[in-house]
């Protein structure tokens, strides 16, 4: 599995030159990464003095930046085996007309999944930027850089996962399918830059 690689490892596997894992895993690991950031905020907040008041606060946001940060570890192969199952599909038999129809139908289902999957992963890292904007408004000052930076990450990840997103629906027959996720793909960039822009300007050093 790609996420329990080292991470020389995963760095060494994704400059080679085979197709997974690409973009959609390293957003996933983006996003998994920015979760860990703010869940470290708010544990450097929990407990410290001066910070009693938010301490209920910090622990919801270690609760839910945890189950997130695990979702997102897991699209990190997730993402990478819909893709597989993309290049499986285009690799069935087209010798007769049955086969042909096999196969077109695969071809869809599989990229339809590899849509889907990194749609998924941008929402996540939506609401990793919201976590961000909690950490850092109630955190330990101390830290208030690493939520910074987990914001810019989440918001990263989130776009990247959209372009996987777009690629895909080139792909896709489905015109409701299609017109449905980008109309998604339209609100969750607009909320990614949003969130993160508002999160910059709250932040003075």
């Amino acid at each position: 599995m790609l996420a329990n690689l080292k991470i020389t490892e995963y760095l060494e596997k994704a400059a080679e030159g085979t197709a997974v894992p690409g973009g959609g895993s390293v957003a996933a690991l983006n996003a998994s990464l920015a979760a860990s950031l703010i869940e470290m905020v708010a544990n450097l907040t929990i407990g410290k003095k001066g910070y009693e008041a938010v301490a209920e606060k910090m622990n919801d946001i270690v609760a839910e930046t945890n189950e997130l940060r695990k979702k997102l570890t897991a699209a990190i192969d997730r993402d990478a085996e819909a893709y597989s199952e993309v290049m499986a599909a285009f690799k069935l038999p087209k010798a007769t007309d049955q086969e042909k129809e096999f196969r077109k139908q695969e071809i869809q289902r599989a990229f339809k999944h590899a849509a889907l999957v990194p749609m998924e992963v941008a929402k996540q890292a939506v609401k990793v930027i919201d976590l961000a904007g909690r950490a850092i408004a109630g955190g330990n000052k101390n830290a208030v850089t690493d939520g910074v930076v987990a914001a810019m990450n989440a918001r990263t990840a989130a776009l990247a996962a959209l372009y996987n997103v777009k690629i895909n629906l080139g792909s896709i027959e489905d015109d409701e399918f299609v017109k449905k996720l980008a109309r998604e793909i339209n609100v969750l960039e607009q909320e990614a830059k949003s969130k993160e822009q508002e999160i910059l300007a709250s932040v003075i050093i």
